[in-house]
């Protein structure tokens, strides 16, 4: 995926020509806000998402003042996205229990909107308690403001009852390994939320609401080539990010019709065989999950987003070096102007 210097320099490139958003990620290396305030500073227009910030991570007070923050600097340019994480980083490197996902991060969402409008957090939830009930504590108030009213937030979701939550209580929807051609299910397990919480119309429940898929992007003339650099992102995901029992990236394989694949990459993955786990994967997983192949290819299987839903494609430019990387910002600008699709 290249370092952050490398990283910097496609956002620039990506603010040069137009490109609608940056986002930036962390898991147990760099910090999103660190860079996305780096990137933010060499760049004038494009907007710095965050995608995402680990709950586990920070509290939703310092949550919320670190979006104010980045709001303000970058002159009302940040979305805020968030995510549960997952069990093994969220107790292996944080220190907090994998717990309760859906309830805390309804409680977090709540915590965060409450401080962003400057309001006096005071809070007694389940999981959060606000302040403090016997010690020194003081209901605040937050002393910066946002650029904005309102500032998006966006909450990464892989299964229903966590789509479900999206579609209630936020702005967008952080999508990964998003199939197009499973997109059905989906959007209609975000449209419940959306029902619940009284969002968007009865004629179109996902009037206003953000759609972001990251899409793994790789221009090579052969299917099966392009495709060999993503085989051990997908192996990682569907076979060792959490436990054989509660892996939530296996289990959206599993219901996007690659049931045996996604057990033999898991097993493959958990006996420590990582390169057999990866050959192990699917073509038709990545080629679904994925823009591969010739630019002429990609460029017509860019529609398929568009009808599928999506109203932010985001790509993860992949290549071996940087110009390579840097080729792919610029062509997938080309063939979005050139299919029709871009705004």
């Amino acid at each position: 995926m290249g370092n952050d210097a490398d990283n910097i320099l496609l956002a620039q490139e990506a603010d040069r020509i137009g490109y609608s958003v940056v986002w930036a990620a962390e898991a147990y290396g760099s910090d999103t806000a660190t860079v996305l305030s780096w990137v933010g500073a060499l760049t004038d227009k494009v907007d710095l998402g965050s995608a995402v910030m680990q709950i586990p991570a920070r509290t939703p007070a310092m949550t919320a003042m670190t979006a104010a923050t980045l709001d303000t600097l970058s002159g009302g340019r940040f979305r805020l996205g968030l995510g549960v994480s997952g069990p093994q980083v969220s107790e292996g490197w944080h220190g907090v229990r994998f717990e309760a996902p859906l309830g805390r991060t309804r409680e977090y969402v709540d915590i965060v909107r409450m401080a962003l409008r400057r309001e006096t957090v005071v809070y007694q939830g389940k999981h959060w308690t606000l302040p403090l009930p016997d010690g020194p504590g003081k209901a605040l108030k937050m002393t910066i403001r946002t650029v904005r009213d309102h500032l998006p937030i966006y909450l990464a979701a892989v299964g229903p009852k966590n789509l479900e939550l999206a579609g209630e209580i936020a702005d967008g929807w952080l999508a990964i390994f998003f199939s197009p051609e499973y997109s059905g299910d989906l959007l209609a397990s975000l449209k419940v939320g959306r029902a619940r919480g009284d969002r968007g119309t009865e004629r179109d429940r996902l009037a206003g609401f953000d759609v972001v898929p990251t899409v793994p992007v790789i221009l090579n003339d052969d299917v099966q080539t392009a495709a060999a650099p993503l085989r051990a992102y997908a192996a990682l995901y569907l076979g060792g990010m959490g436990s054989r029992e509660k892996n939530f990236y296996n289990a959206l394989a599993v219901r996007m019709g690659f049931e045996q694949g996604a057990a033999k990459v898991q097993d493959l993955f958990l006996a420590k065989k990582h390169r057999e786990a990866a050959a192990a994967v699917p073509l038709d997983f990545i080629d679904q999950t994925s823009l591969i192949g010739s630019r002429d290819r990609i460029r017509d299987r860019l529609s398929r987003y568009a009808a599928s839903g999506v109203t932010t494609l985001t790509i993860a430019a992949e290549g071996a070096s940087l110009d390579e990387r840097l080729h792919v910002v610029r062509t997938m600008a080309e063939l979005l102007d050139e299919s029709g699709l871009a705004d």
